[in-house]
């Protein structure tokens, strides 16, 4: 098939004013000389196939994208997000938002690849009325009965249960720290969650959350981004926090609590840390559920557990100091032991090569090794 060399150079141009790529830098990393570059997006000279490739790689996108006009791309919807936020987006950040999103889509292949699928648990949830909270609190309701939760039951593992009904979530480090999430309705992946890891770790549950129900109820949306301090006379906002809180701290186990009333800052901080949510969040829900005053509130939401007494799931407590250290690393960068899992069973079931392996874990194949080493599996060299 032809390439249209005007459309093909109109993205490459526009994916560099994305992330602020110059000609001479995109030549450095990508071995293709500055005048050959500035052929190929003057429309003056046709791409060969190794350079439309070379050229995908760098951008991590589906080279499909640069020679055809049949589908929708992420693309798109970088681009509105960048230009809704390119203020407060520093070039790393968009650079992870990017590789975010390629991993939704390695992921999303692998899944389908692997007949992994059928492991997926689709939950829809069908909002009725207009009332904004409402649906958040149904939509909590229903989620938790669908995952079999019991009503005084605490959520512990909420990444996983999430990717079990097929969404996308990764938890990857954002510089702007004013940014608590992002949701996108990826036109190949689907339903994609990024969660801030440079939040607070109970931060980032109740932020998962958020995003989620996002997913769930304002799907006609193809971005979402979510600020910590965000607008509570945004309705849409409201609706995600009331299905965060009521996920994660269910009415039915609040109203089980002896009376809160009664409570002092030590009795707070022994419920926040057993709810594995923040105590701004927990007095807020109590007093949503009318167990506490504003007057509570003012005087509990600035207590603080300590960090180390924080517990995270994807990060065990009986791995060894070292082993914590090169996960949450690898967390950082938005590399979940469920991602990491699916990717090395594509190689070791020859679903993808060493170096396509490589590139779904972000790192060189001279590092492959190390990083599957923390996961006790060796890679055979000549798969």
């Amino acid at each position: 098939m032809a390439i249209d060399l005007d459309m093909f150079s109109d993205k490459v141009k526009r994916y560099c004013s994305q992330f602020q790529v110059s000609p001479r830098e995109l030549a450095e990393q990508t071995g293709i000389s500055v005048e050959r570059f500035e052929d190929i997006t003057s429309s003056k000279a046709t791409p060969t196939g190794d350079e439309v490739l070379i050229i995908a790689d760098f951008f991590k996108c589906d080279y499909k994208f640069f020679i055809s006009n049949e589908r929708l791309a992420p693309f798109e919807q970088t681009e509105e997000l960048f230009r809704s936020h390119g203020d407060v987006l520093t070039r790393e950040d968009r650079w992870g938002i990017q590789e975010f999103l390629f991993l939704c889509e390695c992921q999303e292949f692998l899944l389908r690849a692997l007949s992994e699928t059928p492991q997926v648990q689709p939950f829809t949830f069908v909002k009725s009325g207009t009332y904004f909270k409402a649906h958040g609190q149904q939509a909590a309701a229903a989620l938790r009965q669908f995952l079999n939760y019991a009503p005084h039951a605490v959520p512990t593992n909420i990444y996983r249960d999430f990717r079990r009904l097929g969404l996308h979530v990764f938890r990857r480090q954002i510089g702007q720290s004013t940014i608590s999430g992002i949701y996108v309705r990826h036109p190949v992946a689907g339903h994609c969650v990024l969660v801030n890891y440079s939040e607070d770790v109970f931060r980032q549950r109740f932020s998962a959350a958020h995003e989620v129900a996002h997913a769930i109820l304002d799907y006609d949306k193809d971005v979402i981004v979510s600020f910590t301090r965000w607008d509570r006379q945004d309705l849409s906002e409201v609706r995600a926090n009331t299905f965060a809180s009521q996920f994660l701290m269910p009415p039915e186990f609040l109203t089980r609590i002896p009376d809160a009333r009664q409570w002092d800052d030590r009795k707070i901080l022994e419920y926040a840390r057993n709810l594995m949510v923040n105590p701004e969040a927990l007095t807020y829900a109590l007093r949503d559920a009318g167990l506490i005053t504003d007057a509570d509130v003012s005087a509990y939401k600035v207590l603080r557990i300590p960090q180390d007494e924080k517990s995270d799931p994807e990060l065990p407590v009986e791995l060894s100091e070292k082993s914590r250290a090169r996960k949450a690393a690898m967390l950082q960068k938005g590399l979940s032991d469920d991602y990491v899992a699916l990717c090395i069973k594509a190689y070791e079931e020859a679903v993808v090569t060493r170096g396509r392996l490589s590139e779904m874990l972000l790192v060189d194949e001279t590092g492959l090794d190390g990083l599957c080493d923390l996961y006790g599996r060796k890679l055979d060299h000549g798969h």
